[in-house]
């Protein structure tokens, strides 16, 4: 008898063994949904379950154990996925895992806290829009991950420490308000613009705007020293580093804070200070739409031409980079901004090129590692649409559910979910 149950109970545990299963996204072309996949992954992160990235194995596809509840939440968000029998999934890691291969599996520990700096106003009268939208809170908000805003006085008062990753949303680190003065200088939003920021910088002790982006863009380079991860995306990027580089000489002209450039701005410049440029020359027409020649200005790349091509790195060995240009393709279409690609002879040497369009000399996607933390910059405005103008309708993204160019902001955010250490607060 007792020979029988354990014979019994022996059997059951194969049964049960045989029965455990893993949920597999594929992130190839068969993929019905390439950015709310990436939503379903932070769920299951969000809900204290690992998952696991694999690097290079079908588009860097996404896994974790199965259950009813992610079956349905993949069913209802018309994300594509497959259950396999463990056995399978195994046999995956190990393929994987073969030094043959370009692959690697990673695992992902725990959903990260995402914050975006972005303006708690609206600009246009009569609606509750800003005149231009952000790709990322779109993304994030199609692929329902949740993300919280703060803005000048959250970061001044160190809140950023609470938080995995930042976005820098469309802004103008400089003073200038984008340069938008000659276009846009009787514009109702321009003007509540250039209040609200006056407003905003003497009520946190500083005499003009310049000063009060100044005094951001280092509490946010502090942020990545410790051990944070900063996204940002057009004029965010190469107005970031001029502020550093700049570092409290006036580069804004009467049109912008009442008095003139400093007429040696130029060679105060400090580039040491900056994350990813250098030796860049200043624009020195107030009117330009144009900061620098970080901006690689004038493109002789027509629209039919725009693409870059993401670079292959080692899975095994340089994972980093490799989980952020995880996509189903390796050639991107371009799109346009106020900063739209970055020329690539202001590059510092030790900052990776991600995505380049070769031909035109110019790179589109830059990543680096300042102090315990990663910084990634990402030229253009909308991945969905090539000339994303002010006051352009927002992307529905709906119609854009596989958008490459759109998967390079999701990878971004789900990479602090691999990292596991402790940042400085």
């Amino acid at each position: 008898m007792l020979r029988s149950l354990s014979i019994l109970l022996l059997l059951l545990a194969v049964s049960a063994v045989s029965r455990a299963s893993t949920i597999l996204i594929p992130m190839d072309d068969t993929q019905t949904d390439h950015l709310k996949a990436y939503g379903i992954t932070y769920w299951v992160l969000n809900n204290n379950i690992e998952a696991w990235w694999l690097l290079n194995y079908r588009g860097g596809s996404f896994a974790f154990q199965h259950s009813r509840a992610f079956e349905r939440e993949c069913l209802t968000r018309g994300v594509k996925y497959e259950v396999i029998a463990d056995a399978r999934f195994n046999g995956i890691l190990a393929e994987i895992a073969d030094p043959e291969r370009n692959m690697d599996a990673m695992k992902l520990e725990k959903a990260p806290k995402i914050a975006v700096y972005t303006p708690d106003y609206n600009f246009r009268e009569g609606t509750e829009v800003q005149p231009w939208d952000d790709a990322v809170t779109l993304v994030l908000t199609y692929a329902e991950i949740p993300y919280e805003t703060v803005y000048d006085t959250e970061v001044l008062e160190d809140k950023l420490a609470e938080y995995d990753w930042l976005h820098l949303h469309h802004e103008d680190f400089t003073g200038q308000f984008g340069r938008f003065y000659r276009s846009f200088q009787n514009a109702p939003w321009y003007r509540r613009q250039v209040a609200y920021q006056e407003e905003l910088a003497a009520k946190n002790g500083y005499e003009k705007v310049s000063q009060l982006k100044l005094g951001v863009v280092k509490k946010v380079k502090d942020y990545v020293g410790g051990g944070g991860f900063m996204f940002a995306m057009c004029s965010a990027t190469d107005s970031y580093d001029i502020a550093l580089a700049a570092n409290g000489t006036d580069i804004c002209a009467e049109y912008y804070d009442g008095d003139g450039i400093d007429p040696n701005a130029q060679s105060k410049l400090d580039y040491s200070k900056t994350f990813a440029f250098e030796n860049f020359q200043l624009e020195r027409n107030p009117l330009e739409y144009e900061f620098s020649d970080i901006d690689h200005n004038p493109r002789q790349v027509t629209e039919e031409q725009d693409y870059f091509t993401l670079f292959d790195f080692s899975a095994k060995w340089d994972p980093v980079p490799t989980m952020l240009t995880q996509n189903h393709v390796r050639t991107v279409k371009g799109f346009m901004g106020q900063t739209t690609a970055f020329a690539n002879d202001y590059i510092k040497s030790d900052v990776l090129v991600l995505g380049e369009n070769k031909p035109a000399r110019e790179a589109r996607y830059l990543h680096g590692q300042y102090g315990q933390g990663f910084f990634t910059f990402y030229a253009g405005h909308d991945p969905a649409d090539y000339r994303h103008l002010v006051n352009d309708p927002e992307t529905d993204l709906s119609l854009h559910p596989n958008s490459p160019g759109y998967r390079l902001i999701l990878n971004n955010i789900l990479f602090p979910a691999a990292k596991k250490k402790k940042r400085k607060t």
